[in-house]
């Protein structure tokens, strides 16, 4: 598997997750939704939130483009359909982003700006790639515990599981 492939398995893989925890999340009640649960972004909806303004922050460092929010507790969506949209479209605009990566860019460098500090930073590319999935999937590890304690179960969300589906031949 190459650096691109790489990266392409984990945006679908993204893309495949954050659908299947909005329609668990789907499922709760506004009370629910919204309780603060005790974890960093506090509820469900926080911790969602949270997720698309750190994936805008990371998609602007890599691409210059789209909306840079200026906090990571930031409520982009009040409601969750609202959220859940904007969720679907930057899912689209990330797989769109990834799979135009080669290579040769994944082996490049981008310059950007902390939220909390304004010194500039070069990083690798490839690096920062991985702390961005990695981040999602540990923002997404909360939600699944905040849904298991709230309705009793949650997604499988395992990326073998992942893997083993997307090998199946489409009957």
């Amino acid at each position: 598997m190459t650096p691109a492939e790489h990266y392409r398995m984990f945006a679908h893989y993204n893309a495949w997750a954050n659908s299947r925890l909005y329609e668990t999340a789907a499922r709760l009640s506004s009370e629910q939704y919204r309780a603060d649960r005790g974890a960093f972004f506090k509820s469900v909806h926080g911790t969602l939130n949270h997720l698309l303004v750190t994936d805008r922050i990371w998609m602007h460092r890599f691409t210059g483009q789209g909306d840079a929010p200026n906090r990571l507790d930031a409520i982009l969506f009040e409601t969750f359909d609202e959220l859940r949209a904007a969720r679907e479209a930057e899912d689209r605009r990330i797989l769109g982003f990834v799979e135009g990566l080669d290579d040769r860019r994944i082996e490049g460098t981008i310059k950007y700006r902390r939220v909390s500090s304004p010194e500039e930073f070069e990083q690798a590319l490839a690096p920062a790639l991985a702390h961005w999935f990695n981040h999602q999937t540990h923002h997404r590890g909360q939600v699944h515990a905040l849904l298991t304690g709230l309705l009793g179960q949650a997604p499988e969300l395992d990326l073998l599981y992942f893997q083993r589906l997307a090998a199946k031949p489409v009957a």
